[in-house]
């Protein structure tokens, strides 16, 4: 069933808003009396009418975005202002359909670009979202204006259809994403012949067809870069594509969390992985050992840089592209997440003309962020910044980086040694992982260089212990280090749908540091489409600066140094443990008790 017959124009639309509160009388005026003007200025085909009393047109600005361009402020609604959703979700109460927030990952790609072709999909902006059995549900962004196209689709089809009513810009972008990609996948495998081909540990022999496709093929070259772009648009950390025995599998990384996004036809995968390894300068004919490679590329007006790493597997090759926004990686200090006691002495720590500033953590703890927004912060024409890393992770003309090549000698601790004849101001060492590379920093610091570095230990105090079991002399320790700091990253809340709930006895009786005597609010999401159900949204540092003062110093010098000496030290002068860090974010409402837990 269609909705009675209306035409959805911006007056309609503001008249909408206006009975539900959502703009005010003033609002609603000044709509009504720009709304051409406002129409005119964003609409990119001057062949089309530009009147907001004519029904909406596919080829149209349409009335959500042109009053969501307004900016309103939503009348009592704390400074939020007026969008294209929720404007969109206005309609579909008025008029009585099911709104519908489109999120890519959680579409079918396969489902969405068969049952629609993307002409008729573009033509009069719907995609198919859902199929249960004969009934397909069509997001649509003008319900008023698709008698047309249902009769199509119910005739050729023999479907039943729902409606469901999405934004404009929803829907255009779907069509743009998973049309694009997916035309892109199905014309190259088009164009090879089909051939036996079982790329895994099963096979004895491989058979091949007369004709293989080309990494170069212009449809393997855009489904490449439709996948990249869309993984930026997602706010991707990591991509990967991961063939199994029939398909391949593409999964993003987001805020930590994987998800299932494509899968790739089993013939494609060859000629895609080729393709990103041409891009990213590997060799192309080597595919029994692991390679690494990097790309860059724009996107937004910004570079972006992509590692790429290239791992045999059961099978075929598997392909993890790590993805630096430097936005993410370059951050200003004061924005990682510290408290104000934390970030004082981090920001005292850089400032030092001399010294060892550790940071330790697991891998993807937010290490490599914090050292870089520290270096980019004392970066200036007046210094000489030097890097050695493994590999280099994202490279910056402000700094003079280094990656290590053991098979060439090109070593953490050869190469530091070989900086110090480089008048060097400030160093980093990606890491410090056996007794020559942190033989090399403290000579480094003793000679009047400041030294930032990584570890893998578990807490700041635990740094200790470790470099004294690669054989540093605790006196050296004591003389050179000047703080170590411990992190990790834990998952916001997303504020789109953030509750609040006390905490049981049970998990105050397990965190151990809060009064049982007390009740504790603490927030969690329920999961919405803005954070694709997870109820997180970002992720934030949490820290534990240990500061050398002379309490902790004295503890060093004692004939057998001991962890909890150490830590009993650092507590009384103030440290703040991570688990105690990670309690205070989630009782601001920052985090969850779930990732408190798990995290620390």
């Amino acid at each position: 069933m269609t909705p009675q017959k209306q035409a959805l124009t911006i007056e309609f639309t503001a008249q909408i808003l206006l009975k539900k509160g959502i703009i005010s009388k003033d609002q609603y005026t000044d709509v009504v009396v720009k709304g051409d003007t406002q129409r005119a200025r964003l609409q990119k085909r001057q062949d089309v009418p530009h009147l907001s009393r004519v029904p909406y047109h596919p080829d149209m600005v349409s009335p959500a975005e042109v009053i969501s361009s307004f900016n309103l402020e939503i009348p009592g609604g704390n400074g939020r202002i007026l969008t294209e959703e929720t404007i969109t979700q206005a309609i579909a109460e008025k008029i009585g359909i099911p709104y519908k927030r489109l999120d890519p990952l959680k579409l079918n790609m396969d489902m969405v670009t068969s049952l629609i072709p993307r002409p008729f999909a573009q033509k009069y902006t719907i995609i198919a979202i859902e199929q249960e059995s004969d009934t397909i549900t069509l997001a649509v962004a003008d319900p008023f204006n698709i008698d047309e196209a249902m009769e199509n689709l119910s005739r050729t089809k023999k479907l039943k259809i729902k409606l469901a009513l999405s934004s404009k810009s929803d829907i255009q972008k779907i069509v743009r994403e998973f049309y694009g990609f997916r035309t892109s996948v199905m014309a190259a495998q088009k164009d090879m012949v089909q051939s036996v081909d079982i790329s895994n540990l099963e096979q004895y022999v491989k058979l091949k067809g007369h004709a293989e496709i080309d990494a170069g093929d212009q449809h393997v070259v855009n489904a490449v870069e439709y996948l990249l772009r869309y993984a930026f648009d997602q706010r991707a950390s990591d991509i990967h594509i991961e063939p199994k025995r029939d398909k391949s599998f593409v999964r993003l990384r987001i805020d930590g969390t994987l998800h299932y996004i494509h899968t790739i036809p089993k013939l494609i995968h060859p000629p895609i992985i080729s393709r990103i390894k041409a891009l990213s300068r590997m060799d192309i004919a080597e595919k029994r050992k692991p390679q690494d490679g990097r790309i860059k590329t724009d996107y937004k007006d910004k570079e972006i840089e992509l590692r790429v790493s290239t791992m045999p597997v059961a099978f075929g090759e598997k392909v993890v592209i790590r993805i630096f926004d430097p936005d993410i990686l370059f951050q200003d200090i004061d924005q990682l997440g510290f408290y104000p006691r934390e970030y004082q002495l981090f920001s005292s720590f850089i400032k030092r003309p001399n010294g060892i500033i550790l940071v330790t953590g697991p891998t993807g703890s937010g290490k490599t962020t914090t050292l870089y927004s520290a270096l980019k912060m004392l970066s200036s024409p007046d210094v000489n910044i030097v890097t050695i890393e493994d590999p280099i992770e994202m490279v910056m003309e402000e700094f003079n980086q280094v990656g290590i090549q053991p098979a060439t000698g090109v070593t953490f601790a050869a190469t530091l040694r070989t900086f110090l004849r480089q008048d060097p101001d400030i160093i980093m060492v990606g890491e410090i992982r056996d007794k020559d590379t942190a033989e090399a920093a403290i000579q480094a610091a003793l000679t009047g260089h400041l030294v930032l570095s990584t570890l893998h230990t578990n807490d700041a105090p635990s740094s200790i212990i470790r470099l004294m079991d690669l054989g540093t002399p605790a006196f050296l320790i004591s003389s050179t280090i000047i703080g170590i700091v411990a992190q990790r990253l834990v998952r916001k809340i997303c504020p789109q749908c953030k509750l609040s709930r006390n905490l049981t006895a049970g998990e105050i009786d397990y965190l151990q540091i809060l009064s049982k005597q007390k009740v504790y609010t603490v927030h969690y999401g329920e999961g919405c489409l803005e954070c694709r159900g997870t109820g997180y949204r970002g992720r934030t540092g949490i820290f534990e600066i240990l500061d050398f003062s002379d309490r902790v110093r004295a503890m060093l010098s004692s004939p057998k140094v001991e962890l909890a000496a150490i830590q009993e030290a650092a507590k009384a002068d103030g440290m703040l443990t991570l688990r105690q860090c990670a309690i205070k974010k989630m009782l601001e409402g920052i985090t969850t008790y779930e990732e408190v837990v798990s995290v620390t």
